[in-house]
């Protein structure tokens, strides 16, 4: 049986969801601009820490992008509602997030950094928003589609959610 190039491309840009998950997670040991600690990752790290697995986290990005939109190994094209759904939660929950937070990153991450992680997720959700607009007016195709999860997803592995505040 032949695997459909649909099928192809969901699982390499899911695989490629990787590379922001380590960036966002591994790369330093304490947070920094390109690896901010997201919580997407950063939570399941804390949790694997004891059994010396925390680095497997990073594969937690990828198994949520499998899991958010298996149409996509099919073809499909159309976003779903649940989506877009997912889109404003997250943009508000990462602003309650800020705003909780904002003031243990001036404090223990400095303001330069705090600023600028703030700028990335404000701009990243704006990105977003006009991407997934286009959607609402007009169908989309399968590469958009897949263009859109893989961004969505690649915001929560990467930058949504940075830690901020003083480390265990």
């Amino acid at each position: 049986m032949a695997v459909s190039k649909s099928t192809i491309a969901t699982i390499t840009a899911g695989l490629g969801l990787l590379v922001p998950a380590s960036l966002g997670l591994i790369v330093t040991n304490v947070p920094a601009i390109f690896c901010p600690f997201p919580l997407i990752a950063g939570v399941p790290a804390f949790f694997l820490a004891g059994q010396g697995g925390w680095k497997a986290a990073v594969a937690v990005p990828m198994l949520l992008f499998f899991a958010w939109h298996p149409g996509l190994f099919g073809g499909e094209a159309k976003v779903p509602k649940r989506s877009c759904v997912l889109l404003i939660a997250v943009i508000l929950l990462d602003a309650a997030d800020f705003v909780a937070n904002w003031n243990w990153g001036l404090q223990d991450q400095g303001a330069h950094h705090t600023h600028l992680v703030c700028a990335v997720n404000v701009a990243w959700a704006a990105f977003l928003v006009i991407a997934f607009a286009r959607t609402w007016k007009k169908p989309s195709s399968f590469s958009y589609s897949l263009f859109l999860h893989w961004m969505l997803f690649t915001w929560l592995a990467w930058y949504a959610f940075p830690y901020l505040g003083e480390l265990p």
